[in-house]
């Protein structure tokens, strides 16, 4: 099947990847020359424009950043669409706008799925998880699409348009939440009573992977960072987000649900790039780059 993908940054290469190996034309665009040369080792037939990839691909991706850019390359590759192609916005987006921006479409005939996808840079290997919204015939004829994305079972049509990024939203709020605590954990065992002979977190996040009730996926990667620096003095606490956590506590308050896990952590986070943090926003940093590849601030 001919497909194309659009924003062949870290994810869009590991998606475009996937599709290479099994057995997809990939046509793919970005402005990046590095990310086009990466691509082109990948496997991608690299275009010059993204109109290109409009001309040879019925099935498009979008991995681009949240907000106008998505309209302003919809209105650019829509002359060139035709009735029944597919595009997959499979970034960040605001539900909202994914509601939008699919019933604009609808009216060309043209079909607009919001794909939530989450699995950050270990996607590449293991496969992602993809929380599909809108048109579910649509979603059923990329099936095998889904599933050379997806991690084994970690695919799924959610529910209308808008559904696939509202789930993915709530999901970024809930980890945000689940980052916190697992810092401030770490902070009081690095800080606390024991700091003058400090407890070896590599060895305590070894013990708790096996079998205790807060293991998990990041825990594995506080293993891995604490394995690799405990101090953490050379790094910024300074934390950035993108926007999906403030969005889902908008949404909480629009429907009068507390939510003060997560209205604390993005206090935190706000704090952080006011002060450079400390400690446990450090290990928030860490953890969001071992998953996810955002960017680490390093201090003297």
């Amino acid at each position: 099947m001919n497909v194309g993908v659009i924003g062949l940054g870290k994810m869009g290469n590991a998606i475009a990847y996937r599709l290479v190996q099994a057995g997809h034309t990939v046509y793919g665009f970005d402005p990046s020359d590095e990310a086009k040369l990466d691509a082109e080792k990948a496997g991608v037939t690299v275009m010059a424009t993204m109109i290109d990839v409009a001309i040879n691909a019925r099935i498009i991706w979008l991995l681009v950043p949240a907000g106008e850019l998505i309209d302003t390359m919809l209105d650019e590759m829509r002359p060139h669409l035709q009735p029944g192609d597919i595009i997959v916005d499979a970034g960040n987006s605001k539900y909202t706008d994914s509601i939008r921006r699919a019933a604009a479409l609808k009216a060309e005939n043209i079909i607009f799925l919001d794909c939530g996808t989450s699995g950050g840079v270990h996607g590449r290997t293991n496969g992602f998880c993809l929380m599909i919204g809108g048109d579910k015939a649509a979603y059923a004829s990329i099936d095998s699409l889904c599933k050379a994305v997806a991690a084994p079972g970690g695919m799924g049509h959610v529910g209308p348009s808008g559904s696939g990024h509202y789930v993915k939203m709530v999901h970024n709020g809930i980890e945000y939440g689940i980052l916190q605590a697992y810092a401030e954990g770490f902070q009081i065992m690095h800080e606390g009573t024991f700091k003058e002979l400090p407890l070896d977190l590599e060895e305590v996040t070894r013990i708790w992977v096996h079998g205790s009730v807060v293991r998990s996926f990041l825990l594995d990667l506080a293993h891995d960072v604490f394995k690799e620096d405990q101090k953490l003095t050379h790094i910024s606490g300074e934390i950035k987000e993108g926007g999906t956590g403030k969005w889902t506590v908008e949404e909480a308050r629009a429907h009068n649900i507390p939510t003060p896990v997560m209205d604390a952590s993005l206090r935190v986070r706000a704090w952080s790039r006011d002060t450079g943090g400390n400690y446990a926003t450090k290990v928030v940093q860490m953890l969001r780059h071992a998953f996810g590849g955002h960017l680490i601030k390093k201090v003297q």
